[in-house]
């Protein structure tokens, strides 16, 4: 009996042991396709994104493959690829950069932060915290990226023009940029259109093809043979070799706190970047994702890069998407990706010594293109403002704020908009649909009769503390509204599977209100879960069992006997003031 209940329970804890305990050999094949696909844009983006983080490239290979192979232990997705992306690059370089501006302690901050938000994701994860990422709202997040975006491609722009990017928020270093078109440089500037030029005509005629790396193949080739360097275009320069070897980072107690504040926000952000796409490939291919366990195995990932010096990580959508085109249909994707890059980073490393800063920038801002939804913005607008205003504004709280105090606007106004909509459940009215025992909403329902002297309620949406005392403001419109004045109110609680005692408390102020009115209240359809809460309850024992029904037939059937009877007395007849 032990080993026959531990099996499964070793496949709940390590996911991967459900893919390889039923991997085929003949996937094999399709698999390396998609795991060589993925490595073409692993390698160029790595060295790109390390420059957004602001760490030098060969840290990129030495966490990129410890993330790989960490996913690939404790993720449930077949297709994510995990690895530095734009978000997680530029949240890392903007959180170290407020604990300290020494570049010094780039590396090791880095890592730390990536330890940290990957620790956040872990625990969050065993606390079955995955349902978190539904609080950041789209909106809110088209209105982040847009702005990251933006944010990404004006501190590229100055490899692209040949000058320095300045410092500040994006207006800042956009005012910069234009303050010193003097001093542009032309031979940088011709570099990089053309490496910009290549990459969206590569994507557009030659989409299969790995247009990064083709570029920055390209681009080594025409540095080493014309020496760029010598026509003042920048260089990446000698980047040593990258074998990953465990080291914890070397900051101060002081500094791994400040950074403490920064890893919630990455880890929302990695989270939030890397379920959505887990998810959109569970849904094309019927598959299913655990969003806790996802929360763990990013977590998991991100510390691992950080143990070897790496930075935070998430889930590519350009990388998962170009290796599942090419085949790839297991995590033995990653695993090879991360063979693949390892032995890039161990062996291939002065191969990107001639590498043209003006290309990195050029690779880099065709990269997070795809964040400027600008179709997107427009159909919020069109169709939504209020939510396009909530995108607006997280948009210019990157912008105007930079990223973490944006990032948080973000978060604010997903709750904000949260509670605003469960702060406002809409209360419907119930009638009789015709030639049925069924009772409906009578605004859905054309013909549904009122039953005289009966009004029939039902809150869409579970009541909590923040939009009970709208309901009972709601229902005395109603019965102000009724004629007749109606002789009894039934709540229909079919959406509450739990009541708190603030809802409870204020469905007895309802209750004492009414009667005030002479108009007595009853519940129906209160399911067992909620049962004791309301016996125990002062307008449980107020009601008692003549006021709770199973069903609103039942409640109907109940005022139609009392009305029959003349019964004007207690809970279920006429109030009794």
């Amino acid at each position: 009996m032990a080993e026959g209940g531990s099996a499964p329970a070793v496949r709940r804890s390590w996911p991967v042991a459900d893919w390889l305990r039923t991997y085929r050999r003949d996937r094999f094949g399709p698999d390396a396709v998609g795991a060589l696909t993925a490595w073409a844009l692993i390698v160029p983006e790595c060295v790109a994104y390390a420059q957004i983080a602001g760490v030098p490239p060969q840290n990129a290979f030495y966490g990129a493959p410890v993330a790989l192979l960490a996913y690939v232990l404790f993720g449930t997705s077949r297709f994510l690829v995990v690895g530095a992306t734009s978000a997680a690059a530029v949240l890392s370089a903007a959180t170290v950069a407020d604990v300290s501006g020494d570049p010094r302690l780039a590396v090791a901050l880095s890592a730390a932060l990536a330890m940290l938000a990957g620790a956040v994701l872990v625990v969050a994860g065993l606390a079955k915290l995955g349902f978190l990422a539904n609080f950041l709202s789209e909106p809110a997040l088209l209105g982040f990226l847009f702005g990251m975006a933006l944010t990404i491609i004006v501190r590229q722009c100055g490899k692209i023009l040949g000058v320095s990017g300045g410092e500040g928020d994006f207006f800042e270093r956009a005012w910069t940029l234009l303050r010193h078109a003097g001093d542009w440089h032309g031979p940088t500037i011709a570099v990089g259109a053309a490496a910009l030029a290549a990459l969206l005509l590569l994507e557009r005629w030659l989409p299969k093809l790995p247009a990064s790396l083709v570029v920055l193949a390209a681009g080594i080739a025409v540095s080493a043979a014309v020496d760029l360097d010598d026509h003042g275009v920048d260089i990446v320069g000698k980047i040593p070799r990258a074998v990953p070897v465990p080291a914890w980072p070397d900051i101060s107690a002081a500094d791994w706190l400040a950074l403490l504040a920064g890893a919630f926000g990455l880890a929302l952000v990695v989270f939030a970047e890397s379920y959505s796409i887990a998810g959109r490939f569970a849904r094309e291919h019927g598959d299913e994702v655990d969003a806790d366990r996802e929360m763990a195995a990013m977590g998991a990932a991100n510390i691992a890069a950080g143990l070897f010096k790496g930075f935070a990580v998430s889930g590519s959508a350009s990388r998962s998407a170009a290796a599942e085109a090419s085949g790839g249909s297991s995590p033995m994707v990653s695993a090879v990706a991360a063979v693949l890059v390892l032995v890039t980073g161990a062996f291939l490393t002065p191969v990107f010594t001639d590498l043209p800063e003006p290309v990195l920038g050029a690779i880099v801002v065709v990269a997070v293109r795809g964040f400027l939804r600008v179709a997107e913005m427009r159909r919020y607008w069109r169709r939504d403002k209020p939510n396009f205003a909530v995108a607006a504004t997280a948009l210019l709280g990157v912008l105007v704020f930079d990223l973490l105090p944006g990032l948080l606007i973000a978060v604010g106004l997903s709750l904000v908009l949260f509670i605003a909509h469960a702060s406002r459940p809409r209360t419907a009215v119930l009638g009789r649909i015709p030639g049925t025992d069924r009772f409906g909403d009578v605004a859905d329902q054309p013909g549904a009769t009122t039953v005289p002297g009966l009004l029939l309620v039902r809150p869409d949406g579970p009541l909590y503390f923040g939009n009970v005392a709208r309901l009972k403001l709601a229902v005395h419109d109603l019965v102000a509204a009724a004629d007749p004045a109606p002789e009894r109110v039934v709540l229909n609680l079919v959406s509450d599977f739990r009541l708190g005692i603030p809802v409870l408390d204020t469905l007895d102020e309802l209750r004492l209100e009414l009667a005030r009115k002479h108009c007595a209240l009853h519940l129906a359809h209160v399911h067992p879960e909620v049962r004791p809460a309301l016996d125990d309850s002062a307008v449980g024992r107020a009601l008692g069992p003549a006021g709770v029904h199973d069903s609103v037939g039942d409640a109907v059937r109940a005022y139609q006997r009392d009305s029959t009877a003349g019964d004007g007395t207690g809970p279920s007849g006429r109030a009794d003031g």
